[in-house]
């Protein structure tokens, strides 16, 4: 006959907020917001919250949840807002679980997480919760220490969508500021800088095909690679939020206006050439120019 030995209990009434750490998920503690994009094993205070576990002063957050019948214990993975609802089979022994494993390993990099909230600045797309580079590429940090990489909405509506990406194999290191990548349309090529620092996890195998669809769903389908940095805040720290990155992109929508006007003359009143393919419309305003300029190449 099995036999168990007696945890402490968890008996704590829970609050609502919009990212609750598994802590507070679980039940051991009040309210407790993930404050480092669910990265529990780089996580200040789930290592705090395992030692006085061990110590015996509360229950582990797997020991808390096992108190629950086994059709209501839910995955990890839903707790932490990383996957649709989902019944863990394993009692929590992650460690044994194959789909634990298979979504660390590879769903997570491969699966977007879904824009919610995009700001129009003049007919082009910032996205919330993003970070950005003045190279017009962006950097999202998700659920597990996710760093996805790609090129914003403005690039592909300036340079139109690139016949190629010359993207980074896995396990190619980039720096911040350096050249990460290429992109090539007709005869012309251009190199693109990356906007964080880290190792490639993970790179969308649709992406290095480049084509006429790169530039519909830049923050979604169409993101390139995934990085792995072990300090996620550092990492995004030299970019923009999306507050200060809506004024800067309007600023950069300004002397694109003016450099359109300059070989075209002035722009029709709804915008024009501006939301789609400039270059390709405007040839005119060279490739290298507009390359230098916008992507620092």
């Amino acid at each position: 006959m099995e036999t168990r030995t007696k945890t402490p209990q968890a008996n704590v009434k829970r609050e609502e907020t919009a990212t609750p750490c598994i802590w507070m998920g679980a039940g051991v503690v009040r309210k407790k917001s993930c404050n480092n994009y669910f990265d529990c094993n780089a996580c200040k205070f789930d290592s705090a919250m395992a030692k006085a576990a061990a110590a015996g002063k509360h229950p582990t957050w797997q020991e808390a949840l096992r108190r629950f019948d086994s059709t209501d214990r839910t995955c990890r993975h839903t707790l932490t807002g990383r996957t649709g609802h989902r019944i863990c089979p394993m009692n929590y022994n992650c460690d044994h679980c194959d789909f634990d494993q298979t979504f660390e390993d590879a769903m997570g990099p491969a699966t977007a997480v879904p824009v919610t909230e995009v700001f129009d600045i003049h007919g082009f797309k910032l996205p919330a919760g993003h970070f950005f580079h003045t190279g017009h590429t962006w950097a999202r940090i998700e659920a597990g220490g996710i760093i996805r990489v790609g090129m914003d909405d403005f690039s592909f509506k300036v340079l139109g969508s690139p016949d190629r990406m010359e993207l980074p194999l896995m396990g190619q290191e980039l720096n911040h500021g350096k050249t990460g990548w290429g992109i090539s349309r007709r005869d012309n090529t251009a190199d693109v800088r990356s906007p964080v620092n880290g190792v490639i996890t993970a790179v969308n195998p649709e992406a290095r095909k480049g084509g006429s669809r790169m530039g519909e769903h830049p923050y979604e389908s169409n993101w390139l690679f995934t990085v792995h940095n072990s300090s996620l805040k550092g990492a995004v720290r030299p970019l923009m939020d999306d507050d200060k990155a809506t004024k800067w992109l309007g600023q950069e929508i300004t002397e694109l206006e003016e450099m359109i006007e300059r070989v075209a003359g002035p722009l029709a009143t709804d915008g024009g050439t501006l939301t789609r393919d400039v270059y390709g419309n405007l040839p005119g305003l060279g490739w290298e120019r507009l390359t230098a300029r916008f992507l620092g190449a």
